[in-house]
């Protein structure tokens, strides 16, 4: 299986993976070729060549009728860039500024902090565990 980093390095894959997000957070359970070929404004065969990618490194999956195949965001592979870049996101910002404009104290910085770092580790968890449920 090709490196997920090298499969989303590429500018076109990653509009796919954007254009099957927003059509499977409008409702839609799949997205046709010829759908994404007309969003994209691209060719059926440079499309089709880098969903190839994509489902070769598990982040489409594809549902044939009849001649007609419909594409959906399979998301869970992205979970290893997320667990790459979690330790990037520490910007150690001790002394950060209040609503009033003064600074917090250092211990108050930590804390929220610490309270903000644990609901966004919270939210990924139950994120990553809805996504494993299929027709969600």
């Amino acid at each position: 299986m090709a490196d997920i980093f090298d499969v989303i390095a590429d500018g076109t894959r990653r509009e796919i993976l954007r254009i099957l997000l927003d059509r499977s957070a409008g409702g839609e359970h799949g997205t046709s070729v010829s759908q994404i070929v007309q969003e994209l404004g691209a060719s059926q065969p440079t499309v089709s060549k880098h969903l190839k990618v994509l489902r070769d490194a598990h982040l489409v999956t594809v549902r044939e009728e009849g001649q007609h195949r419909f594409y959906s965001l399979s998301a869970g592979p992205l979970d290893e860039v997320d667990d790459w870049l979690l330790p990037f996101l520490d910007d150690g910002s001790a002394g950060e500024i209040d609503r009033d404009g003064a600074p917090l104290p250092d211990t108050a910085a930590h804390a929220a902090d610490v309270v903000g770092r644990a609901a966004a580790s919270a939210k990924h968890a139950l994120e990553s565990a809805l996504r494993k449920f299929p027709g969600r």
